[in-house]
C-alpha cells in the first residue's frame, strides 16, 4: 500500500535541508553499516508535498514521493552508463533511527553520496514551451541562444539546447541565464562538462520515452562534484516534477499539450483569486486524485511499475 508523508520526522538525524519536496538528512557514521566505505552520506526523503508557482501547498498528494523516488531510481539505473550518480545502494532501513517505521520510508528514500552541488539548474529543451516559449516570444532567444523566426508553441527544436538557470531558494523563482553567465559562476571546464552531460542524458531519455509513446519536451538536472572534482548526477532525475512529459498521441503543434505532471493543480489554481504567494490554498479531492493518477500513469508507462 502507498504511504502518505507530508514532512519527515527522523529523531537523531540532523536535518540538512527541507526543500519543496525533499527532506535531506546527514547520516552520522554510527548510523551506517560497518562495511560502508569512508566518506560522507545523506538520507534523501521524497515527501508527498506539492509545490505550484514556487509555493508549497498545504495538501499532500498521497504516494507521490514514493512514485517520484521510484521513477528517479529507474532513470538513475538507465543512465548510469552515461554519467555516475549519487546512489549508494545502502539499504534505507539499515540507517533509520530506532522506532521509525521502515515501511513509511522504504520506497520514498535513498542513501546517497554527499556531494558539492553545482549551483545552477541544468536544463535541456527539445521543444519550445514554458518559460522558454515566453522568452522566445519576447526576444527570439532562450538563454542567449538565437532561434529561427516563426517557431510555434510546442514546436520541436532542430537540436536540443542547453539553457541553464539560477537555483532559487524555496519561495523564489529560478531565472534563465546564458552559458557565459554560468561560466562566470562555476568556471569554463565545469560548465562545459555539465552542458555536455545534460544534452547527452536528455537525448538518451527522449529516445527511450518516445519508444513508450511519450515526448520528453524538456527536463532539469542537478549535478554535484566529489572531493576529486568528479561530476555526478544527483537529487532527482527525469521525474514528472523535473520534466515535461507529453503523451505523443495528444501532441499538437501550436498548443500546450497535456502533461504527466501537476498541470491539473496549476489549472485549478489559475481559477482562484490567489496571488501565488504563501500560504497556498487547499486543493479539492478531485484535483488531488487526478494529479496522483497522472504520476502513476507516468511511472507505469516509463518504468513499467504499477502502484496500488
Amino acid at each position: 500500500m502507498s504511504t502518505t508523508l507530508l514532512q519527515s520526522d527522523l529523531p537523531g538525524l540532523p536535518l540538512r535541508h527541507r526543500g519543496k519536496v525533499r527532506d535531506v538528512f546527514d547520516l552520522p557514521r554510527e548510523r551506517l553499516p560497518a562495511n560502508v566505505p569512508p566518506g560522507d552520506y545523506l538520507l534523501m526523503v521524497a515527501t508527498d508535498r506539492l509545490s505550484a508557482f514556487d509555493v508549497v501547498l498545504p495538501d499532500p498528494i498521497p504516494g507521490k514521493g514514493e512514485m517520484l523516488c521510484q521513477i528517479s531510481n529507474f532513470w538513475f539505473g538507465k543512465t548510469a552508463h552515461l554519467m555516475p550518480n549519487h546512489l549508494t545502494g545502502i539499504d534505507v532501513a539499515s540507517v533509520l533511527p530506532d522506532g521509525v517505521d521502515p515501511a513509511l520510508y522504504a520506497r520514498r528514500s535513498v542513501v546517497t553520496k554527499k556531494l558539492k552541488p553545482v549551483p545552477v539548474e541544468a536544463i535541456a529543451r527539445g521543444y519550445l514551451i514554458g518559460s522558454g516559449w515566453k522568452d522566445y516570444r519576447r526576444t527570439g532567444k532562450i538563454s542567449g541562444i538565437v532561434l529561427p523566426d516563426g517557431l510555434q508553441q510546442a514546436q520541436q527544436l532542430a537540436e536540443p539546447i542547453f539553457t541553464p538557470s539560477t537555483k532559487a531558494a524555496v519561495g523564489d523563482h529560478d531565472e534563465n541565464i546564458d552559458f557565459d553567465a554560468m561560466v562566470r559562476q562555476v568556471g569554463a571546464d565545469l560548465a562545459e562538462r555539465v552542458r555536455d552531460a545534460t544534452l547527452r542524458i536528455y537525448r538518451y531519455a527522449a529516445g527511450y520515452a518516445a519508444e513508450h509513446g511519450i515526448l520528453l519536451a524538456d527536463t532539469k538536472f542537478e549535478f554535484g562534484t566529489d572531493a576529486d572534482g568528479r561530476l555526478y548526477l544527483m537529487d532527482e532525475v527525469l521525474t514528472p516534477d523535473s520534466s515535461r512529459y507529453w503523451p505523443a498521441d495528444e501532441y499538437q503543434l501550436g498548443t500546450s499539450p497535456p502533461s504527466y505532471d501537476k498541470q491539473f493543480v496549476r489549472d485549478y489554481l489559475e481559477t482562484l483569486d490567489w496571488d501565488k504567494t504563501a500560504p497556498g490554498p487547499k486543493l479539492p479531492a478531485e484535483v488531488i486524485e487526478r494529479t496522483r493518477a497522472k504520476y502513476a500513469e507516468a511511472l507505469q508507462r516509463l518504468a513499467g511499475i504499477s502502484v496500488d
